[in-house]
């Protein structure tokens, strides 16, 4: 959905050639860029008003994806991925916005971005071949199970536990919040395998959805079509060849995934924020806007520019390999509240039509308030901050 500083100039009259892609996009990225906008175009923007008044999107959109090889871009060809790498996957991230309902993009996103990323990186070849190819294929779907009702950010505080027993465990516990939870066929769980408080004795079970398991939708501000749940472990049974990566480490596996999550958040948010100024743009179009618009249009640039500059350098970083723990943190700090604050301003600057419930604007603003909450907090963030910085 990024529209170029040459095509806005264009627009003002400026005449100017097309800017090349920002590293570390390159022009290899662009026919892949343009496959899957063509896709969300044609295929899934169409159906956005019927999903967000339905609460609910069909399974089968994540065949449509599949099909095309788009839930393993990053994935080997071997585990029937497309061989790409996180740069793909961050292509997809950004047009993904361009689908019109940040639910949509929140449930397809959740399942190629945090639930079998851990599998890829800390299963067996059984789990990859049981949960992660039928993943690529669109035939299961994931969801990763973190947040609890006494323990979001704070995952040290972690309760659901999973005793010890002959040929696995048995777990007892509840999660809330979690994407995909209600139409999950598999829950990437963390879990207490050890009555040791704070980060020790976390683990990570990877939970089929069966007996004892039970999943209530919940109603939210934003992200309508996204299924958000919260899920109860009664005396679940899970074999002990579930148990994703090393027993009493799952602490790690948090934060080895946490850097990605982060910086698809930043990107959705970018390209959220992109989509909702071009919509302004062209609800503005034809009329004869004053000082004040033009000067809160330049500032709802600015911020998206800015963002867009700060994440795009967390992203080198962490593609090149690089430590960016704060430069990725600084991106999603910035980037959901400025999403927030840009769709605030896009509505006061469009009018009362544009806060009528359903109006897309007025949905991007609901959709963007979950940002500065999900995947670890403003505050969490600036703890984060605080410690990079020797505080």
């Amino acid at each position: 959905m990024a529209v170029d500083c040459a095509t806005l100039a264009a627009r003002a009259g400026v005449p100017a050639a097309r800017r090349a892609p920002i590293p570390p996009f390159t022009t290899a990225h662009e026919p892949l860029r343009a496959e899957i906008r063509e896709f969300i175009a044609a295929q899934v923007r169409p159906h956005a008003e019927e999903w967000e008044r339905a609460c609910w999107f069909p399974n089968e959109v994540f065949g449509w994806f599949a099909e095309r090889g788009y839930l393993g871009l990053k994935y080997p060809r071997e585990l029937g991925g497309r061989g790409g790498d996180y740069l793909d996957d961050a292509v997809l991230t950004e047009e993904l916005a361009g689908c019109g309902s940040g639910g949509v993009a929140a449930g397809i996103g959740a399942h190629i971005g945090i639930a079998t990323p851990p599998i890829w990186k800390f299963g067996t070849e059984d789990q990859k071949r049981r949960y992660l190819e039928p993943a690529i294929r669109g035939e299961r779907i994931g969801a990763l199970a973190i947040t609890e009702p006494d323990a979001g950010s704070d995952v040290a505080s972690i309760r659901t536990l999973a005793r010890e027993v002959d040929g696995g465990f048995v777990v007892n516990g509840a999660k809330l919040y979690i994407t995909n939870g209600v139409r999950a066929d598999f829950l990437v769980t963390a879990v207490k395998t050890s009555e040791e408080g704070g980060h020790h004795g976390l683990s990570f079970l990877i939970i089929e959805r069966g007996p004892g398991v039970s999943a209530r939708k919940l109603d939210k501000l934003g992200w309508h079509a996204s299924d958000t749940a919260e899920i109860a472990f009664d005396d679940v049974e899970v074999p002990a060849e579930n148990l994703l990566g090393e027993r009493n480490r799952g602490f790690y596996l948090i934060m080895a995934n946490f850097q990605w999550e982060r910086l698809l958040m930043a990107l959705g948010s970018l390209a959220g924020m992109q989509a909702g100024f071009e919509l302004t743009l062209q609800l503005l179009d034809g009329r004869n806007v004053g000082q004040a618009t033009r000067h809160a249009l330049a500032e709802v640039a600015t911020k998206i520019e800015v963002g867009r500059a700060l994440t795009y350098h967390a992203l080198r970083l962490f593609h090149a390999g690089i430590d960016a723990l704060a430069e990725v943190t600084m991106a999603k700090l910035a980037t959901q509240r400025a999403a927030c604050e840009t769709a605030a301003r896009c509505l006061e600057i469009v009018g009362l039509d544009a806060a009528l419930y359903g109006h897309p604007l007025e949905r991007h603003l609901r959709d963007a308030r979950l940002g500065p909450i999900g995947g670890g907090t403003d505050e969490i963030m600036k703890e984060i901050l605080g410690k990079t910085l020797g505080l």
